[in-house]
């Protein structure tokens, strides 16, 4: 539970600006399960060649943010160097896990596979780590370099340029550690509920996981079409619109009201449609006449979808998700089209009445025409990548759902890249990619539910964290001491906040279990835990009666002791983790990022005095700088912070 000592008040935050409308799916591009999970340690060496949504720099400024990547700017020059002959070797930078420096260039073993035997003067890969950092231009940026084992070039970073370059950052905004990337546009199509059915948990891992993609890319200067691609067109809609007719002889005039429980709604159409053959063959008319048009008929849908919307978009007002609606039926229109022009390339064929797409290695075909002539869910993702590709200038669509549609995604990717839509290669643009993620458990670790088969409303769901997280502020005497706005929105915060964090911590491909007592722990890796650290140091900065917006004009950062420049290294890593989670699209990166992050903070403050020291002034000044890496990364993961204890 909360602890008794954390007491959290939110700073007057404005409404978030929120454009609610359908939801959609995410695809990731086809990896294996295995090459992501490795991706998630920080262990993980991302070199240069590796990050196929970013170029190199041409210059430091426009890497101000990026450690690795300056010093891969570096390395680059000194690999000419070393190796004229060897014009495609790429710099492989990594931050060193050892204690022998900071950043570490793991070329020299590749590079002499490549030299060796070939008229070369070095005798084996240390000479080659050598004369690599021998050959490094010279730069403010380094302390000391070393070569370790096989060639391991080992670099040590100056502080006082690392101190420099995180008071820049104050004054200049943290904007200017956003990662750069090559691509100008990327459709994240996420969440995809259906109409008529309530969102559940399933809903909730893919709006909140495409939500914190979108914020990243976004952060990063990308311009993000956030698509809902809700499933608003069918056959289940014929029942739907007929059990309405009859329910409600004057349906113009229904609302959400008069209709109650959308999701009982639908249940009862479908038993009526299962039992009743007289008004199955209705409901199956009222799909022709839909699909044909016909203004009541029409209407009807429009009506049952707004209904489903406004259920929708309490979820999304309490997430603080805004999505921009582009559901199956608005690329009905444009299957025809789009099967005849495969057609004329030669993809599809005839199989068993009905009109497929072989993929090869795959020994299911993909459908694009059921036998019975009418279209399906390959039909309508294959419309939404051509239109993306073509209408919307997407060089980046990425497509989050559950593990389950892993396949259906490689087979319509595939398809693609037949079809000449996208290229074969997946590290070249424009490319589309699939984000899987695995199931939220109960604690009895099955599939999590409320009772014996019924799925938990994501709308209830939400609304429990609150009314605990409220509870236990209560119980500690706040609600005489804060106003009820006040109250609210802290509530909030630590409520839905924690869900999300719990959520978003996890490798994405896991399962992970739900329980809330463990969300709102404030003690170990939880939200609760991360809000009360970023509350303590705009305590810390309050106490200290300092303007901190005048320090950062006139004090000097300063990183003398070794508490103070881990900090400061952790610190000015934020744009190459960013990058990683964005590449690799983890958000649990960025989340081991914040809170590695704050156990950084807590060590230099258990052994460096802020308040009342002789370095108060560039201490303050780095717990600002903590504070605005701290806030940057709730915002990223849809977390609003708190800021008094």
């Amino acid at each position: 539970m909360i602890g008794s000592s954390l007491t959290l008040l939110l700073a007057p935050v404005s409404p978030p600006v929120l454009s609610f409308n359908r939801l959609s799916h995410f695809h990731s591009s086809p990896l294996f399960a295995s090459d992501l999970l490795r991706a998630t340690s920080r262990r993980l060496v991302l070199a240069t060649k590796t990050l196929s949504i970013s170029t190199m720099a041409n210059t430091s400024e426009e890497n101000s943010g990026n450690l690795k990547k300056q010093l891969a700017k570096l390395f680059e020059a000194s690999l000419r160097e070393t190796v004229p002959s060897k014009h495609d070797v790429e710099p492989l930078v990594a931050a060193c896990t050892a204690k022998f420096g900071d950043y570490q260039c793991n070329n020299a073993m590749s590079l002499w596979s490549k030299i060796k035997g070939k008229n070369t003067d070095f005798k084996g890969p240390p000479a080659v780590g050598q004369a690599i950092m021998k050959n490094l231009p010279p730069s403010e940026m380094i302390e000391s370099c070393s070569v370790a084992g096989p060639g391991f070039v080992n670099v040590v970073l100056s502080k006082t340029w690392l101190a420099e370059k995180i008071q820049n950052m104050l004054v200049d905004g943290i904007d200017t550690w956003a990662p750069k990337f090559s691509i100008k546009r990327a459709v994240v199509d996420f969440s995809s509920p259906n109409i008529a059915k309530e969102m559940h948990v399933g809903h909730l891992r893919s709006t909140i996981i495409g939500d914190t993609l979108a914020r990243m890319l976004e952060f990063s200067k990308v311009d993000v079409l956030r698509r809902n691609h809700v499933g608003d067109w069918g056959t289940q809609f014929g029942m739907l619109i007929e059990f309405l007719f009859e329910k409600f002889p004057n349906f113009e005039d229904v609302n959400e009201r008069a209709i109650g429980d959308l999701q009982a709604f639908y249940k009862a159409s479908k038993q009526r449609f299962d039992t009743d053959s007289a008004f199955k063959e209705r409901a199956q008319k009222a799909v022709v006449c839909l699909q044909g048009g016909e203004p009541k008929y029409r209407q009807a849908w429009a009506q049952i979808c707004d209904i489903s919307r406004k259920e929708f978009d309490k979820v999304y007002q309490r997430l603080g998700v805004h999505l921009e609606e582009k559901g199956e039926s608005f690329y009905n229109p444009f299957i025809p089209g789009l099967i005849e022009g495969l057609s004329n390339k030669g993809l599809v064929q005839e199989s068993e009445g009905a009109r497929v797409i072989f993929i090869e290695g795959i020994n299911i075909p993909l459908i694009v025409v059921k036998s019975d002539g009418g279209y399906n869910y390959a039909s309508t993702d294959l419309a939404a990548l051509w239109y993306r590709l073509n209408e919307d200038k997407a060089e980046w669509i990425i497509y989050v759902t559950d593990v389950g549609q892993q396949q259906h995604f490689d087979m319509v990717f595939k398809a693609a890249k037949r079809a000449g839509w996208l290229p074969a290669g997946d590290c070249m643009f424009p490319k589309a990619s699939h984000v899987g993620f695995g199931l939220v458990l109960g604690d009895d670790g099955k599939r999590f539910r409320t009772r014996a088969t019924e799925v938990v409303r994501l709308v209830d769901l939400l609304d429990e964290a609150k009314t605990r997280s409220k509870a236990a502020l209560v119980e500690r005497g706040k609600a005489e001491e804060w106003t009820e706005e006040e109250l609210e929105q802290t509530a909030e915060a630590i409520g839905y906040g924690a869900i999300k964090y719990a959520d978003l911590k996890n490798n994405r491909l896991t399962n992970y279990t739900f329980n809330y007592d463990q969300m709102l722990n404030d003690k170990g890796n939880t939200a609760v835990y991360l809000l009360y650290a970023h509350a303590r140091i705009c305590s810390i900065i309050r106490k200290s009666g300092k303007d901190i917006e005048e320090l950062k004009k006139t004090g000097v950062l300063v990183l003398a002791h070794p508490d103070e420049r881990a900090l400061g290294l952790h610190l000015l890593q934020f744009a190459e983790t960013v990058e990683e989670a964005c590449t690799n699209l983890l958000p649990n990166v960025l989340c081991e990022y914040l809170y590695n992050l704050s156990e950084y903070f807590t060590k230099f403050y258990s052994n460096c005095q802020v308040v009342g020291s002789a370095e108060e002034t560039s201490r303050l000044l780095l717990c600002e700088a903590t504070a605005v890496v701290m806030r940057k990364c709730f915002f990223l993961l849809g977390i609003v912070p708190v800021y008094k204890i």
